[in-house]
């Protein structure tokens, strides 16, 4: 639309939290509508229109009270947002463009302040006009105001025409992105905490209301190829980045979503791929790609159209069909199907754990970006490095305790910008019975927080009740779980294996290889880094009494250990299990480990 319209509707909203310039960023419910239609031809303001919404929650902020003075009873009697709203009436293309008025403003007004410092008043006080009377009530004013403004814009001697809005995008769309692409550093985000289960759809509806580039949307995935519950997420423009990062903490269901700044280079690594087999198959745009996982390896294309039958075709036929292989053709049990509508992708989804063969196939919503992850990962080399051989429950023998004694317990569910300092202060009145060295924080594989941590303490009555009196507290809101446990159990879940109320269960038999065997890569570095631990790998050798590093800890602290550790995938832990069964022998990572007792 690059005409002029001929009407404008003003609208002002309220929230039951903060309002002005950070209006909804608080996630709170709206309270108020006000509006006024504004006749571009004839240069006349309509009536104002006031439309007051009940909340599910009456709870005002102060803030709220005392800028609105809105009338809590008067709210309990108003109608919920769908009924004010109407929302049966189909709403035309037109009410997904908007104007900016400080934007068109600043067209008019080159010599105004910048966009960002413009708000009613300023705009006012520049044109010279008289402000609306101060018995107006909150938004009636701003509302008035607005409407003077406009009219003075488009009348001598600014004559301004409003043309070419901008738009709000109702609809994700999907589609492939090259590496060799340019991607702006300032319009990515990173977004934490996202449900196992969600879409790149899912995505799309919790930045409602900010443009999404096309296949902006990449969810991650973690060395086994699962979605790791996180995303890269790329806007059209920086302003968009800058009000998406405003929804941090907002929630998607029961979690809420944690959205930090990201880079360009970080949507390529995920997003990006350079197969033309790849960019041929994600070359039909608005398409629902599902995935399939645990195909027989002889499996052909007729097979898996037949498998998917006539109540959701495969669009293209055997085009629609996208193997997984690695660098030498050999088949890895994956499969990437599209389909041209979203009937029949929940018609294919039904299919779940339904057998193809002898095999049961699983089926879940995928994304392009998910294609391009999962074929960078088998095709060349892995876009996340793989850890180094593990370091397994290698703690100095000194401060190893007997292992059927209670006196240890776990953390669970911490935050992952949680610090020492942090645990000592959520522990309170316990943080005096920690043992010399006695607070493990736990890596998961990419060496980032696994949100689990393990603390040896004094005794196992002081590990006792500090379980008992600090289960579910909160640390930086979060609640956190604490487990009374023994060393054994610690070592056991350092291993890989769990510990839950049935007590140990051991870590699996068979996990999938991380990378095809074909790979090759550089000899391991050193895994504990040298910020994040007292003990150099080198001094694993030969324990003795470290003296502690002042740098590190607090002045007038009581010295802990912040030792990490990694997860390994079975793969490294059947290669060290080896090295250790044969006797006379180091590790290939010149370590020596202390093998738990079983």
């Amino acid at each position: 639309m690059t005409a002029s319209p001929d009407y404008l509707v003003i609208l002002f909203v309220t929230t039951a939290g903060t309002n002005g310039a950070r209006l909804g960023s608080d996630e709170r419910e709206l309270l108020q509508l006000r509006w006024k239609v504004v006749d571009l031809r004839n240069k006349e303001l309509g009536h104002l229109h006031d439309v007051l919404v009940r909340p599910d929650h009456t709870e005002l902020t102060a803030e709220c009270q005392e800028i609105t003075q809105v009338d809590v009873e008067s709210l309990a009697l108003a109608p919920p947002l769908e009924q004010a709203l109407r929302q049966n009436i189909l709403l035309p293309e037109c009410f997904y463009s908007f104007f900016d008025l400080r934007k068109e403003f600043k067209k008019c007004c080159p010599g105004s302040p910048e966009v960002s410092k413009l708000d009613v008043a300023a705009m006012t006080e520049y044109l010279n006009l008289d402000k609306s009377s101060p018995a107006f009530p909150y938004g009636a004013s701003q509302v008035e105001d607005m409407g003077n403004i406009i009219l003075t814009l488009i009348s001598e001697p600014y004559n301004h025409r409003f043309s070419d809005p901008e738009r709000v995008n109702y609809k994700f769309e999907s589609g492939p992105c090259s590496k060799m692409e340019l991607v702006d550093d300032n319009a990515v985000i990173r977004a934490r905490g996202l449900p196992w289960q969600s879409s790149d759809q899912d995505i799309a509806r919790f930045f409602k209301g900010l443009n999404i580039a096309k296949g902006g949307a990449a969810l991650c995935l973690n060395a086994q190829g699962r979605r790791n519950g996180e995303a890269l997420v790329r806007f059209v423009s920086e302003e968009h980045r800058d009000l998406a990062l405003q929804r941090h903490k907002h929630h998607m269901g029961n979690r809420y979503i944690e959205v930090y700044k990201a880079t360009g280079e970080d949507f390529l690594k995920i997003a990006g791929g350079t197969s033309n087999e790849v960019a041929q198959f994600l070359s039909k745009e608005n398409q629902v790609i599902v995935r399939m996982r645990g195909l027989p390896f002889n499996v052909t294309t007729e097979e898996v159209l037949t498998f998917f039958g006539q109540h959701c075709p495969v669009t293209g036929g055997k085009e629609g069909v996208l193997f997984v292989t690695y660098p030498d053709s050999r088949p890895t049990g994956d499969a990437f199907v599209l389909f041209a509508c979203e009937e029949y992708a929940q018609n294919a989804l039904k299919k779940h754990k339904d057998l193809l063969g002898k095999r049961y196939i699983e089926l879940f919503r995928s994304t392009a970006a998910e294609v391009q992850q999962v074929l960078n990962r088998y095709s060349s080399t892995p876009l996340i490095p793989l850890p180094a051989p593990p370091i397994l429950p290698v703690l100095p023998q000194q401060f190893v305790p007997p292992t059927n004694i209670r006196d240890c317990i776990r953390l669970r569910g911490l935050p992952y910008a949680a610090t020492i300092e942090d645990i000592l202060e959520f522990l309170g009145e316990f943080s005096t019975d920690i043992r010399t060295h006695g607070v493990h924080m736990v890596l998961n594989h990419q060496g980032r927080p696994s949100g689990d941590a393990f603390i040896q303490m004094k005794s196992a009555d002081r590990a006792f009740l500090a379980a008992q009196k600090c289960h579910k507290k909160t640390m930086k809101d979060r609640y956190v779980e604490v487990f009374q446990c023994s060393a054994e159990e610690m070592n056991f879940v350092l291993m890989g294996g769990t510990l839950n109320r049935n007590g140990l269960s051991p870590p699996p038999c068979k996990l999938p290889c991380l990378s095809p065997p074909a790979y090759s890569f550089p000899a391991p570095a050193a895994v504990v880094p040298t910020e994040a631990a007292l003990y150099q790998p080198s001094m694993l050798l030969n324990p003795r009494t470290l003296q502690p590093s002042t740098a590190y800890y607090p002045a007038g602290a009581q010295l802990f250990m912040n030792y990490t550790a990694y997860y390994p995938s079975m793969q490294q832990r059947m290669n060290l299990h080896t090295q250790m069964m044969q006797p006379g022998q180091w590790p290939e990572n010149g370590f020596a480990f202390k093998v738990p007792s079983s």
